[in-house]
Order: structure tokens, then sequence, then C-alpha cells
């Protein structure tokens, strides 16, 4: 099965394939960051040397490390609660690889698979290793849900935004059927293999998998299901202590990452509410969890745009969001390129 595994997933990341998901990244960010210069911009650009002051680029390194050494613990946390230990070098390498990959498949799917890849190869069941990603994800998603709907209602700033108008209540469906999905998943996990059992049948009897896949899709769909039900009881009753650094090594990373408008404005020379630049930053951030675009490129720029074009000048509006979308984005994937690279080098010439 890791043989198979590793296999697999290696031929399905060509370059060629990566080249072409980057390529349409980098295609609807500049739609994404057009978008934001000539409607809320005014089409106005101007840079100011105040952002690669020393100061400034002294803050944000230190932002950085939190921002990268947290996402990196709360998932090492996630997997001591489980029973298992890595170095942390290696789940800091999987931070870059899961930067990149999430950007660049839609839905940041990508992301998921990629994590589990590299987990899977050093060591770490398939079952436990999907465990430990999906709980991952679920804690910065409860996180981010439970709070988005008290800031869509409490900020001023989004008093007359269409997003808390017809657009909020298709959110708020939206909350509701996401944590629905998720507390099935964690909790009656079993619930979700009938369904599933009806997809693989359909499929098969659309003629488009043969009997023999269908029979072994089932059976490992199945298997892993009940393996990740096992292994989300065994977190919950894991040591105490790391249960609740990953939570709060969670909250850690949500925080550092939505702080990057707040560092900008402030270094920019903005009297800004901490707490309006933080609303903003959540929000935007559930809605990126919908964009179909690779890593939602162009949407997330577009949202940020719109929500902070009455806090930030024109000049200053299309500068903020290529520096947030660099520091939180482009510079981890660009990281995380070099570290795939090395990764599937390695994968070759040392083949397990």
């Amino acid at each position: 099965m890791t043989d198979s595994t590793d296999s697999d997933y290696t031929k399905r990341t060509s370059w060629r394939r990566l080249t072409v998901f980057s390529l349409i990244f980098m295609a609807l960010t500049a739609a994404g960051l057009y978008t934001v210069y000539d409607q809320f911009a005014g089409r106005s650009l101007t840079f100011d040397p105040r952002l690669v002051a020393p100061s400034t680029l002294l803050l944000a390194g230190a932002l950085l490390l939190v921002y990268f050494a947290s996402d990196g613990l709360r998932l090492h946390f996630t997997l001591r609660a489980l029973g298992h230990r890595l170095p942390f070098r290696v789940l800091l390498r999987l931070v870059f690889i899961n930067l990149f990959f999430s950007n660049v498949t839609p839905m940041a799917t990508g992301g998921g698979f990629a994590q589990i890849w590299y987990l899977h190869r050093h060591g770490v069941p398939m079952g436990r290793a999907t465990a430990a990603t999906t709980i991952r994800t679920v804690l910065a998603v409860l996180f981010i849900f439970t709070l988005t709907p008290v800031f869509l209602l409490t900020l001023q700033a989004l008093k007359d935004h269409s997003v808390t108008g017809s657009i909020g209540v298709a959110l708020a469906v939206f909350i509701g059927l996401y944590l629905t999905f998720f507390a099935i998943l964690l909790f009656r996990t079993h619930w979700l293999i009938a369904p599933l059992t009806q997809l693989l049948v359909m499929l098969r009897r659309l003629h488009l998998i043969s009997d023999a896949r269908h029979r072994r899709w089932q059976f490992k769909a199945r298997r892993e299901m009940l393996r990740f039900s096992d292994s989300f009881g065994d977190y919950i009753k894991g040591r105490p202590l790391f249960v609740l650094l990953s939570v709060l090594f969670t909250a850690l990373f949500l925080l550092s990452l939505f702080s990057f408008p707040a560092l900008l404005m402030v270094s920019l020379g903005y009297d800004i509410d901490y707490l309006v630049s933080l609303g903003l930053l959540v929000v935007t951030t559930f809605v990126m969890y919908f964009a179909p675009t690779p890593g939602a490129s162009g949407i997330s720029e577009g949202v940020f745009g719109s929500f902070f074009r009455d806090i930030l000048s024109g000049n200053h509006l299309v500068l903020v969001t290529v520096s947030w979308r660099l520091l939180t984005i482009y510079l981890g994937m660009i990281i995380g390129l070099f570290v795939l690279q090395r990764e599937l080098m390695k994968e070759r010439r040392y083949p397990e």
C-alpha cells in the first residue's frame, strides 16, 4: 500500500500539471489585482518606501516566524495527540509543501492530498494521516466559521456591503452546511458510508469505473473511513495537553495570519482599529473557503480590495493587497516549490 500510494501520488504531481496550475494561479491573481486597481483603487498606485523600512521588515519577519512555526506546531500537537511524533523540521517542510499545493489546486484539495502523501512517506498510516490533516483543518474552520457571523453582524465597515445582504443569507446557509458536514464527518463517520457506497454504485452503472475498481474503491473507502473514525476518537481521548496545544496553536496561527494587514497599514501611517482589520480578514478568509479558483486567486484580492477600500487610500490599496498576499501566500509558495522539488527528487532517487 505504501509503495502504490507514493507512486500514484508522484505520478499525479507531474511538473507539467503543476506548471499549468501555477500559470492559472498567476493569471487569476493578475486579474484580481487589476480588478482592485480598476474598480476600488481609482486606477491609483504609488509605491511607498515605508513598506520596506527596516522596522517594517523586522516586524514582518517576526510575524512570519510566528505564522510558519504555529502552522507546523498545530499539526505537530495534533499528531502527538494521535500517538505519532515526527521531527519538527519534517513538519516545517510540510507547511511549505501544503502552501504550494493548496494554492495551485482548486478548492485547496491538493493541499490535503499532499499532506497525507507526505505524512505517509514519513511513517504515519494513511488513516491517521487523513485524520490529522482533517482535524487540523476542522479546528481552523471552527474558529473562522464561528467568528464570521459575529463580525458580519457587528462590523460597521460591512454594514452597507453586499456581503451582509442577500449574499449574507447564502453565506449563513454555507456555514450551516459546512459545519453540519464536519460534525457528521467527525462524530458520525459511519453515516457517510451508505451515500459513498451509492455514489460508487452509480459510477459503476454509468460505466465510469469497472467492476474491479468499484470493489477496490468501496473496500478502501470503507476501511479508511472507519480508520478515520477510530483516529478521531483517539484524538479526543489523547493526552489533554496535546489536544489543548493543538487548539491554542491553531488560534495563534490564525491570529498571526489575520494580523498582517494591520501591520502593513500601521507601517504606512494609518490609525486603524485592529479589531476591524481582524474582522475583515476573518470574513475574507471565510469567503476564500468557497472560492473555486486555485488558492482563491483573483477572488481573494477582489474581496480584500472591496472590504478595505474605505480604510485605505487608492494609491495604497493595491500596494497593501499585494504585500498581504506576498507575505501570507506567495513567499510560502515559492519556498514550497523548492521543498517539493527536493522531496520528489529524493523520491525518485530512493524509492521506498
